[in-house]
């Protein structure tokens, strides 16, 4: 029985589509020797690679059709990230996506130079964090009187490969969108982080003294940031489903091939068990981010769909810490070499779950929703 596509599940023609193109793309773009082959190398992809995903329009698949996009809605970025996460397959596909949804919720067709350049294939990055808490303002860079932004912002993904970044700033108090080309930073600005996924580039990056070439403001900035942010929990939950898809897999061809005291050891009830507890953690992460796939569109997101969000990378995290644990227990010594791909399975988990808040921190806010309203 094949694990990845055996429970039925209904989806819309569009999301069906979607689905069978992206998994058939990563079939034949992705297998796991390719992935590995990437992993050492300065961006962690193949620029062919995303050139064709660009030319497949998923570069602005979330985006409407007036800006360059393909107007399919953000919820049919779902099965494309749970697809792209199924092969372990390192793109700027995410922050690109997240830049572009930042950008159209706070300033619409007004930024509609800079929505048609990302649909293009230029690369956005979504300079955040001024540290690693997820729940804070991150107001820290400031904008002057002079025009120049001051201070710098951490673990911006795919900032190596940046074309431009959407950097979340104050002017006085006020959250703004500080829009900075990537050429006018300095030599030195970019400082690599080492992550523990080796399928992912980040850095921190100085923006000091550097002139956006455009601010976004407005009463729909602080809005279109907390809903980018539910946005990004979402679909790094929907990577992070289909990276537990495969890592499943990986645990039951092993299972049906390796023997102990001359019995495969799928056979016996302590790996058996964790095992089918891994597939219905899988399927039921999918549950939740088809759900969210199902409620989320280009409207300030509601507390449904911010619930579903939250939810779906809850799901995801759990089940992906846990398949990528049990991987690599159940491969024994062999299972904490570099040879073994339980190590990219447990390194996936482990950066997932930092990403756009773990588990904890979209419990807690779960709690608040459904016991202080």
């Amino acid at each position: 029985m094949s694990v990845t596509p055996n429970v039925t599940m209904t989806f819309s023609e569009e999301q069906g589509m979607l689905l069978a193109v992206a998994r058939g793309f990563v079939r034949d773009q992705a297998p796991i020797d390719v992935i590995r082959a990437q992993l050492e190398t300065e961006t962690g992809y193949d620029p062919v690679v995303w050139q064709s995903m660009v030319d497949m329009g998923w570069a602005g698949i979330a985006l409407p059709d007036s800006v360059g996009g393909a107007g399919m809605g953000v919820g049919s970025a779902v099965p494309v990230f749970e697809s792209l996460g199924g092969g372990l397959l390192g793109t700027p596909l995410l922050s690109t996506t997240l830049a572009g949804q930042l950008i159209w919720r706070a300033a619409g067709e007004g930024a509609a130079s800079w929505l048609a350049r990302l649909c293009s294939g230029e690369v956005g990055a979504l300079a955040l964090l001024d540290h690693a808490d997820w729940g804070a303002a991150n107001c820290g860079v400031s904008l002057g009187s002079d025009g120049c932004l001051s201070g710098r912002k951490c673990f911006v993904a795919d900032a190596g490969v940046a074309d431009m970044f959407v950097v979340v700033a104050n002017d006085n108090g006020e959250t703004i969108l500080a829009i900075v080309e990537a050429t006018a930073l300095s030599s030195d600005a970019l400082s690599h982080n080492v992550v523990i996924d080796l399928t992912k580039r980040s850095a921190n990056v100085d923006f000091t003294g550097v002139v956006p070439v455009d601010i976004l403001r407005g009463e729909r900035v602080v809005a279109a940031l907390r809903d980018t942010l539910l946005l990004g929990a979402l679909l790094t939950a929907s990577e992070t489903t289909g990276a537990a898809a495969l890592c499943l897999s990986g645990i039951t061809d092993y299972l049906k091939t390796r023997k102990q005291f001359g019995k495969l050891i799928g056979s016996y009830q302590a790996l058996k068990h964790p095992t089918v507890d891994i597939y219905v953690g899988m399927e039921n992460a999918r549950s939740f981010i088809y759900h969210g796939a199902s409620v989320v569109d280009d409207d300030p997101l509601s507390e449904d769909a911010e619930t579903a969000c939250r939810m779906a990378k809850v799901a995801a995290d759990d089940v992906m810490v846990f398949a990528g644990d049990r991987s690599v227990q159940f491969h024994g010594g062999f299972g904490f070499t570099w040879d073994c791909d339980s190590t990219l399975f447990i390194r996936r988990a482990q950066w997932a779950q930092q990403m756009f808040g773990g588990a904890i921190h979209h419990r807690k806010r779960l709690a608040a929703l459904l016991l202080d309203s």
